[in-house]
């Protein structure tokens, strides 16, 4: 049974987080934390904290051996954009939305056959 760990509300666009996650899907977790630490940027970091989380919670919610796990979905997902303005000439104003997005990674044990998006 696939273990969960949400990030919510993380500060980076979808866009920009989705060709890390979709790096790390199918390796074991000890191998993508490595990867994640030698990636430049500060979107890996956001990234290795919740996959930490779900080993974490492997190991301690659902007893998984954590040198077993593996990495069986990982997907971001739009969150609620902040609007804000900027003040323009002439007593305009431009639109500035901030993005943000949730953070979804799935991890199992080798053995066990993986679960797509919709677990």
């Amino acid at each position: 049974m696939a273990v969960k760990a949400v990030g919510k509300q993380v500060g980076i666009s979808a866009k920009k987080l989705r060709p890390i996650l979709n790096a790390l899907r199918g390796k074991p977790v000890t191998e993508a934390l490595e990867q994640l630490r030698f990636s430049p940027g500060p979107n890996a970091e956001s990234v290795a904290a919740v996959l930490r989380s779900a080993a974490a919670n492997a190991e301690n919610n659902n007893a998984l051996d954590p040198t077993r796990l593996r990495v069986v979905g990982a997907f971001a997902d739009q969150a609620v954009r902040l609007r804000r303005f900027r003040a323009r000439s002439r007593g305009r104003a431009g639109k500035v939305l901030r993005p943000a997005s949730h953070i979804t990674i799935l991890v199992d044990e080798q053995g066990t056959v993986g679960v797509g998006r919709g677990a």
